[in-house]
């Protein structure tokens, strides 16, 4: 997993639970930069598109860690589900 969402694809990768909750905090700090603004306001930014799609480099970040994101906004966190094979 090249690139600047390499932080959070190794820390959801070498977690054992099944499900993490991290807030936007948490992922900026893995990330050591600040998630765009449409990832705080639109829920489509936390689509979980094909680990193959290089056009969505964030979701491939999860995905290629065998996770699902579900956001919530309101409180500013987002679920990491391993995903089910």
């Amino acid at each position: 997993m090249p690139g600047k969402y390499k932080g959070l694809y190794e820390y959801l990768e070498n977690r054992y639970a099944n499900t993490v909750v991290l807030t936007f905090a948490q992922i900026e700090d893995l990330l050591g930069f600040t998630l765009p603004d449409s990832a705080r306001v639109d829920h489509a930014w936390w689509a979980n598109h094909g680990p193959n799609d290089t056009s969505q480099p964030h979701s491939r970040s999860w995905t290629l860690a065998s996770r699902t994101a579900t956001p919530n906004l309101q409180a500013h966190t987002v679920v990491f589900e391993r995903a089910q094979k």
